[in-house]
């Protein structure tokens, strides 16, 4: 599996992938995730790829060098969109070419795309592309998108990425993003391709591969989880029951009943002596049923 996610700013680009590749839990492969196609000072993209590894290699080779019947290629492409209609029609014909044997095998086509970049005399874009050719675009109400295992790096990029987000704060979100990733899912791993693009630089602004001897991600990995420790240590612990004066932190409300959905006693089993919690905090309740248990 894998895990790669491109955001759009106001500012320019942030592109990330894991390389980690996997058949089994006993064969594991590294394999890099992204493409850069650039063109400096005239256009700079990039591919990202999520999904069976062939499939996606077969489509790279295919539209590094494939010029169409009306002479059409992603070298030479007037915009972004058109750029992205090539890579569709690349993910089509090897569709065509190749789905038929792989389903003889059991093996789904499963490829997922995120291409990006920017193209002289327009702005820069970002799309997701699919299994079957088709395509969306990022906008503003849609910053990012994300293939792979994408659940888990989610809700960071969703409560800090904004079009006004710089691009060494997204980069720094999206390490994050990809830091819960690797601690979550055993078939995403190191090391990492990261790419920021300023706009309107039409040549690849900075990238490093990122190792687990690198610095900064690793003052990420321990920073971050200490931090979120304190963060939560740091909540107020809920108030149960309270009174209908109280206000701070009210989880429950004695002027409020609440019960559970309780599953009715088969008719052959008599009802236990009712146990008394109104005065046992939750922690002395958990000890004394932990006790009781021979």
């Amino acid at each position: 599996m894998t895990y790669c996610v491109g955001m759009r700013l106001d500012a320019g680009l942030v592109f990330l992938s894991d390389s980690r590749t996997n058949a089994g839990v006993d064969h594991i492969g590294t394999f890099r995730k992204m493409n850069v196609f650039e063109n400096p000072g005239d256009r700079m993209m990039v591919i990202l790829n999520a999904g069976n590894l062939s499939i996606s290699q077969s489509i790279r080779e295919l539209i590094s060098g494939h010029v169409s019947a009306d002479g059409r290629s992603i070298w030479n492409a007037v915009n972004m969109y058109e750029a992205a209609r090539i890579l569709g029609d690349a993910v089509r014909s090897i569709h065509q070419r190749d789905a038929s044997a792989l389903a003889e095998f059991g093996i789904d086509f499963n490829v997922s795309i995120i291409f990006g970049g920017q193209i002289k005399g327009e702005r820069c874009r970002l799309f997701q592309i699919y299994s079957a050719g088709n395509f969306i675009e990022s906008y503003d109400e849609t910053t990012y998108f994300q293939i792979g295992e994408a659940k888990y790096g989610k809700p960071i990029i969703d409560r800090v990425v904004t079009p006004a987000t710089s691009l060494d704060e997204a980069a720094k979100c999206a390490l994050i993003s990809m830091d819960s990733t690797l601690r979550s899912n055993i078939s995403v791993g190191l090391p990492l391709d990261l790419l920021v693009y300023q706009a309107d630089s039409l040549a690849v602004t900075r990238f490093v591969t990122i190792d687990e001897k690198n610095q900064y991600f690793q003052m990420i990995r321990n920073t971050w989880g200490l931090q979120l420790k304190t963060i939560f240590e740091g909540l107020d612990d809920p108030v149960w029951d309270a009174a209908p004066d109280v206000s701070a932190n009210v989880l429950s409300s004695s002027s409020l009943v609440s019960r559970p959905v309780r599953v009715a006693l088969p008719g052959n089993l008599q009802p236990a002596s009712p146990v008394d919690i109104s005065a046992a905090p939750l922690q002395s309740l958990a000890q004394q049923f932990s006790t009781s248990q021979p």
